[in-house]
């Protein structure tokens, strides 16, 4: 039995034994320092803040196309960078949701950040007609 329990210890105390112990350590730095951690990281930190130039096209109704609307991100939130009412949200996964009011007209859209460049779809009643479409959006 003796021999058992110095054998217990020994392993206890032994190089592997220690390098075992770090391992939880060396995982974690691993996933920060990973790409993907990174990319959280910074989406975390406000990684879609800044003014977006956003596009509009019409796909159905009869409504002008190629309008184009700043919008500024900071944080969560969506909000105007000159030209009518925005409110919306964004969130870490770039996933956004905005409505706009420029006088009588409004529209609601939904889409996607991501990087420096968005895409998503639209609808309202622009002018008194009901119409929709996509808009695409870039990063100044």
């Amino acid at each position: 039995m003796t021999h058992f329990s110095s054998s217990i210890t020994h392993i206890a105390a032994s190089p592997v034994r220690r390098a075992f112990r770090r391992l939880p350590v060396f995982a974690v730095l691993a996933a920060v320092a990973a790409p993907g951690g990174a990319d959280a990281a910074a989406r975390r930190a406000g990684g879609y803040d800044g003014i977006w130039n956003v596009v509009f096209a019409t796909t159905r109704g009869n409504c002008s196309s190629g309008y184009s609307v700043p919008f500024m991100v900071v944080g969560s939130r969506v909000s105007s960078a000159g030209g009518g009412r925005v409110s919306g949200t964004v969130n870490r996964a770039g996933a956004v949701a905005v409505n706009v009011s420029v006088g009588a007209s409004t529209a609601s859209g939904g889409g996607r950040l991501a990087g420096a460049y968005g895409a998503g779809s639209w609808r309202g009643i622009i002018t008194g007609d009901r119409c929709s479409g996509t808009w695409q959006a870039s990063r100044s």
